[in-house]
C-alpha cells in the first residue's frame, strides 16, 4: 500500500524503536538547545516503552528550557505498510532506526551457546538480524512518500549497502566510525578550523590483532599516528557505557539534519557504501570528504578488508560474503548455505538464525 502524501514539508525526526539506543538518543535529543530538535516522535513495538521514553525526554527538555517535545506511539517495525502510514500521518523529516532482532548487550547479560556462536564468528554472522527491520523501515519511508532523511543505526556499515542494493532510501548511519571519532576528538582537540576526519570500520570498535589494520585519521589531509594509543581509554570502557556518547552523537546530527544545517562528520553507510567515512552534508546532501589523495575507489576498498575482522564483507552492490569461520560454522548448522547471499536473502536467513537462535539460548555458555 502506498500511504497519501500529505502537503506541507517535512519537520522534526521520529525515532523508531524501544531499547537503549533509542533511549539514549531521545535523553540527548532533550538537551539539545542549539539548534532545538523540534518535534520528536518515538515509535516502538511496546506502547509503554515508547510512552516512557517520551515522559522522561520531556521532563528531560523542560528541565534544560529546551523547546522540543516528545510524543510516542505503538508501531511494528516489521510491517512496512504500518511504517508508511504512520510516516505519512507524522511527516517528519528524519527517521532514526534503532530497532533490531538482535540485542548487542546480550553476550553480557544471558551468555549462551548462542551468543558463543555469534563472538566465534564475529559479529557479522547476525547481520540478517540487523537487517530486516531496518529494510521494514526504509520500505515504509519509500512508500509514505515523504522525503525524509533515513539514519539506520543498525549495524550501518554492513545494512546500508544492503538497503542501497535494493534501491531502498538510506542516507547514512550513526554509531560505530561516529562514536570513535568522538573519542578520537576528545584525545586530539583539534584548533578551531582544523577537520578531523575518520575513516574506520564497526570492526575498529575493539583493537585489530595488527597495528597496520587500525583505523585511520587524519588532521585536515595530514595523517595522524598512535590511533591506537589515542583509542586505548574509549576501546576501555563497557559498551553499555559507550552507548551513551553512540546516542548523543547521533541527537546532535538528528537535530542539525532536522534545521538544516551543515555538517561535517564522520559516519557509518553513507551513500550506502560498506564502513564510515568523513562527510559533509550541505543541504540535504551528503558527499564523502575525503583527505587529499584517498580516492574513493580505495577507501571503499580499504573498508572491505576492515570489515573481514567483523566476519562479513558487503560489497556496494549488496553481494554478503561471510567470513572462513562465519561461513564454516554457518555451514554446521544451516542447510544449503551458499557463498553469497544477496539483500533478497537476509529475510530467509533471518527466519533461519531465529530458530537457531532458540535452540542455542536453550545450551548454556561453555
Amino acid at each position: 500500500m502506498t500511504a497519501t502524501e500529505s502537503t506541507g514539508a517535512p519537520t522534526g525526526i521520529a525515532v523508531v524503536g524501544g531499547g537503549s539506543l533509542a533511549r539514549s538518543i531521545c535523553y540527548s535529543l532533550a538537551v539539545a538547545t542549539d539548534p532545538p530538535p523540534g518535534a520528536v516522535t518515538v515509535l516502538a513495538r511496546s506502547d509503554q516503552n515508547a510512552a516512557e521514553i517520551a515522559c522522561i525526554a520531556n521532563a528531560r527538555a523542560v528541565t534544560s528550557a529546551s523547546p522540543s517535545r516528545f510524543t510516542s506511539g505503538a508501531l511494528d517495525a516489521s510491517d512496512h505498510e504500518a511504517v508508511a502510514d504512520e510516516l505519512a500521518r507524522l511527516r517528519p523529516g528524519v527517521v532514526i532506526n534503532c530497532a533490531s532482532l538482535q540485542s548487542p548487550w546480550e553476550s553480557t547479560r544471558a551468555p549462551t551457546a548462542w551468543t558463543e556462536l555469534l563472538a566465534a564468528g564475529g559479529f557479522g554472522i547476525g547481520l540478517p538480524l540487523h537487517a530486516v527491520l531496518a529494510r521494514e523501515v526504509a520500505r515504509g519511508i519509500r512508500d509514505s512518500g515523504i522525503p525524509a532523511l533515513f539514519v539506520n543505526a543498525c549495524y550501518p556499515d554492513a545494512v546500508n549497502p544492503l538497503l542501497h542494493a535494493e534501491g531502498l532510501p538510506v542516507f547514512c548511519g550513526v554509531g560505530n566510525s561516529a562514536t570513535l571519532s568522538a573519542s578520537l576528538h576528545a584525545a586530539v582537540r583539534p584548533r578551531a578550523g582544523e577537520r578531523l576526519r575518520v575513516l574506520a570500520h564497526h570492526a575498529h570498535l575493539h583493537a585489530p590483532a595488527h597495528p597496520s589494520d587500525e583505523a585511520r585519521i587524519w588532521l585536515g589531509d595530514r595523517p595522524v599516528a598512535g590511533v591506537g594509543e589515542l583509542l586505548a581509554g574509549h576501546r576501555a570502557c563497557s559498551r553499555e557505557e559507550l552507548n551513551a556518547v553512540t546516542g548523543h552523537t547521533a541527537a546532535v546530527l538528528a537535530a542539525r539534519l532536522a534545521a538544516g544545517a551543515e555538517v561535517h562528520a564522520s559516519l557509518p553507510g553513507p551513500l550506502g557504501l560498506p564502513g564510515g567515512y568523513p562527510v559533509r552534508i550541505h543541504d540535504g546532501r551528503i558527499t564523502l570528504d575525503l583527505p587529499d589523495g584517498l580516492t574513493t575507489e580505495d577507501a571503499v576498498a580499504w573498508q572491505m578488508r576492515m570489515a573481514e575482522h567483523d566476519g562479513v564483507v558487503v560489497t556496494p552492490t549488496g553481494d554478503v560474503h561471510f567470513g572462513e569461520q562465519a561461513g564454516r560454522l554457518l555451514s554446521a548448522r544451516l542447510a544449503d548455505t551458499p557463498q553469497i547471499y544477496g539483500a533478497q536473502d537476509m529475510e530467509p536467513l533471518a527466519q533461519q538464525l531465529l530458530c537457531l537462535r532458540d535452540k542455542l539460548r536453550a545450551e548454556p555458555a561453555a
